[in-house]
């Protein structure tokens, strides 16, 4: 069967700075059996100039680390197999998360030329998820090379950008492929269409068809509240519901080498293939022509129509009633 396909559930910024809503979207991930929850772990004056007009916002939602540590804590002893992916953009944070025991890094796209960051969360030899959003195949081969300097670790391209909401044009799918095969690396897809729309599922679902070995959706505790980071935040009952659609575009997936039939692809065999039989009365002796042979489902499966070279110019050792298998056990020896 293929790889399964990993659910990331992304918090980003839905917890408004505030840990109880933290822990409640935590839960909606966990309840809905998401693989990961993505922690975005930050602090603002390290990130941004206070004179940049968000600055104010990002102070304002910004989680201490004493929260972020009960949140991980949360993490591990209520959804224990769910993984804490840190998306971190500078080194303190990442230092931090790992302490924390994170079990992966994400590196935002606007690091991808920061090989400093790059080459620091790599040598803590965890897998990192790139994100490739808006940047150059040179952009994403030189953070690839940057990474590979310092560490071998397991590497994903995340495919997508944060447009809130992105518009389905602008998601470019057959791009995320071409970096798949090109960068022989396995990919994800980082949903930010409208969570109103229905593009907010069939996206992802079509992602998930292509063969994406992720695919990361954000979450939310109520997208009715308008807060930061809900147009294409699912609540908690559509997660769930989210995550059982990808379970199920998974299992439809299946195998891609040769494989033994299922039971039921058996029986399947057995109802529609058509069979070699006899187009009408043949006594013994008889030598078989194309017109005494007919190609139709029978009661079971006997030699196929492309084996009927077989049986053409023998002579029959036995009568064989209309309508009846043909096979080579009926001819003369």
């Amino acid at each position: 069967m293929s790889r399964p396909i990993c659910i990331i559930a992304e918090m980003a910024c839905s917890h408004e700075g505030d840990p109880k809503l933290a822990r409640t979207i935590i839960d909606g991930a966990g309840d809905a059996r998401a693989d990961a929850i993505q922690f975005q772990i930050w602090r603002a004056a390290d990130i941004m100039v206070p004179h940049h007009p968000d600055f104010p916002v990002l102070r304002r939602i910004e989680l201490s680390r004493e929260d972020w540590a009960g949140l991980f804590a949360h993490v591990r002893e209520r959804y224990p197999a769910m993984q804490v992916i840190a998306c971190v953009y500078e080194e303190k944070s990442a230092d931090f998360a790992e302490e924390m025991g994170a079990d992966a890094f994400k590196i935002h796209s606007a690091d991808l030329s920061n090989p400093g960051l790059l080459a620091h969360v790599a040598k803590k030899n965890r897998r990192v998820d790139l994100s490739t959003g808006a940047s150059t195949v040179d952009e994403i081969a030189l953070a690839i090379r940057a990474i590979r300097r310092a560490s071998d670790c397991p590497v994903w391209l995340m495919h997508g950008y944060q447009v809130f909401p992105t518009p389905p044009d602008g998601v470019h799918m057959d791009f995320m492929m071409k970096l798949k095969s090109l960068f022989e690396m396995p990919v994800g897809y980082q949903d930010h269409s409208d969570a109103e729309s229905p593009a907010a599922f069939h996206l992802c679902a079509a992602a998930a068809g292509m063969g994406v070995d992720a695919v990361e959706k954000h979450i939310t505790h109520d997208r009715s509240q308008k807060g930061i980071d809900h147009q294409a935040a699912l609540n908690p009952d559509e997660f769930s519901r989210f995550t059982a659609m990808i379970r199920q575009i998974e299992a439809a997936r299946g195998f891609a080498v040769p494989r033994a039939f299922s039971p039921d692809e058996e029986r399947y065999r057995k109802y529609s293939k058509k069979s070699i039989v006899a187009a009408r009365d043949l006594p013994a002796g008889h030598v078989l022509a194309e017109g005494d042979l007919a190609f139709m489902r029978a009661e079971e499966l006997g030699l196929p129509p492309d084996r009927v070279a077989r049986l053409l110019g023998k002579a029959l050792a036995r009568p064989v009633a209309a309508l009846r298998l043909v096979g080579e056990a009926d001819l003369e020896r």
